[in-house]
């Protein structure tokens, strides 16, 4: 990809395709954020890295096919195509096709059910659920619904929802909450965030299993893939994967030392928020 001389952050959504002059044109084209005014030819090459003789060509061709519109104080804009192209993926989209071959591959992999919670005023809603192998297996159906303010789903949809304090600052930073005995005493459960295009919510990803077999070393080895099927999916419906990725590599990273100062089964162990509760009260 043609660049200025400086070094310039490429947008989201670009990497390369190997196919230059379409890299471009995608470049400019997802240089442009929700809360933007029309960006001139300058700013285009700030956010981009082209050059301006490269952008001038690049965004005519694609003014040519309705993708740009060219103001007449010379900003562009999004053009008309862009909304075509988005009603005909809406109408052609359906959040099962994305979500379910990721929440079965999840579920095979650790054994335990995997469900998505999404929120519905104040309480929470199992939409799809993917059954554990084991006979023994935590109960949660699809379409049931629980409260917001316990267990890891809701804990989740609250902290990116924009719920103060903690334990939702916390949740916000680490991108994950681990639950033990929280909605029923022998019940445990892992959520992570899945995000849209512009980091829109869309619900919480979830592992859930019997405390007696999902105990904290078992929710601490999956958090990271946890995380890597939460950005998996979140970059399939446009959002940014990096922060779940990143917070998934900086887990992984840390596993062998948190598994050697991972407390025994009778001490107090750490909650999502740093704070401990004994195993049998929680």
């Amino acid at each position: 990809m043609a660049r200025s001389s400086d070094t310039a952050r490429t947008p989201q959504g670009v990497t390369s395709s190997g196919i230059d002059v379409l890299d471009r044109a995608a470049s400019i084209l997802f240089a442009f954020r929700r809360n933007d005014e029309p960006l001139t030819l300058t700013e285009l090459s700030e956010r981009t890295g082209l050059y301006k003789s490269t952008l001038s060509r690049l965004a005519q061709a694609l003014c040519h096919h309705q993708l740009l519109i060219r103001h007449d104080d010379g900003r562009f804009w999004i053009g008309s195509a862009a909304m075509h192209l988005s009603a005909v993926y809406e109408a052609g989209f359906d959040l099962r096709d994305v979500l379910l071959p990721a929440m079965k591959e999840l579920s095979a992999e650790t054994g335990e059910a995997v469900s998505f919670h999404v929120r519905e005023r104040d309480h929470r809603v199992c939409l799809y659920r993917i059954a554990s192998r084991h006979s023994i297996r935590a109960e949660v159906q699809q379409g049931d619904t629980q409260p917001l303010e316990r267990g890891a789903g809701g804990r989740v949809l609250l902290a990116f929802s924009g719920e103060p304090g903690e334990p939702y600052d916390t949740v916000r930073s680490r991108y994950v909450y681990l639950s033990m005995g929280e909605r029923d005493r022998e019940t445990s459960g892992i959520s992570a965030p899945v995000f849209r295009v512009g980091q829109e919510l869309v619900g919480a990803l979830g592992i859930v299993g019997p405390s007696a077999r999902m105990g904290m070393e078992e929710m601490e080895r999956y958090r990271p893939r946890l995380l890597d099927f939460a950005a998996r999916v979140t970059k399939l419906l446009g959002g940014d994967p990096e922060p779940l990725l990143t917070a998934a590599g900086a887990l992984d990273t840390a596993s062998g030392q948190a598994a050697s100062e991972r407390p025994g089964p009778q001490q107090k162990q750490p909650d999502a928020t740093g704070q401990t509760q004994e195993n049998e009260n929680a």
